[in-house]
């Protein structure tokens, strides 16, 4: 039976080392739009987080594992990321890719592949924000960076209902670029809405 009361939650996973970048501007845009149709969230700034590299040491991939073995502040976003219903991850494009802090929380992601918690991601509704300083979204590197996203999320279960990206240089531009912005609020009422209309 549906339960058309049921509120998403949404965690805000924001990769640029700015407060008031172009990823995080369309990032809000598309929580705009999510909380316009009911949805809560929580925000995350990974930079100023302590999150270790990914140490390849495998612990999370054991039968009796409890998890990643690493004790930083990824371990308490693990537990947000698993309650929440849907997430949105922001990133600017560094070096024709994802950010290296968007970087290390995907690599530390690692533990959700096989061993604890295997389906912890099964099911998660994702959305992506990124920009980049280039005018073309090949030459600038951001599908590097989109493909990774896709094969990740793919891999583990879990749905990118849409992806916002556009190219802008000066902290905040990319919010002159009505069309975008108007995409992304379109897209948070999107990854919200059937959250809200599911079982």
């Amino acid at each position: 039976m549906e339960n058309k009361n049921k509120v998403s939650k949404i965690l805000l996973v924001q990769g640029s080392p700015r407060k008031n970048g172009n990823s995080i501007a369309l990032a809000e845009q598309i929580l705009k739009g999510a909380e316009s149709v009911g949805a809560i969230a929580e925000k995350i700034y990974l930079h100023d987080k302590d999150i270790s590299p990914c140490q390849a040491c495998y612990a999370c991939q054991q039968p009796d594992s409890n998890g990643c073995a690493i004790d930083d502040e990824m371990q308490p976003i693990y537990k947000k990321l698993i309650d929440a219903d849907c997430w949105i991850i922001a990133s600017p494009v560094y070096w024709f890719t994802m950010s290296a802090q968007t970087k290390l929380f995907m690599d530390r992601c690692f533990f959700a592949l096989l061993g604890y918690k295997k389906e912890a991601f099964a099911g998660k509704r994702i959305a992506i924000a990124m920009s980049y300083g280039d005018t073309d979204a090949f030459n600038s590197g951001c599908v590097n960076a989109l493909r990774t996203f896709q094969d990740a999320f793919r891999y583990v279960g879990a749905n990118i209902v849409g992806m916002v990206y556009g190219s802008a240089e000066e902290p905040g531009e990319i919010k002159s670029n009505q069309p975008l912005m108007d995409q992304a609020e379109a897209l948070g009422k999107k990854l919200a809405g059937k959250q809200m209309n599911s079982h």
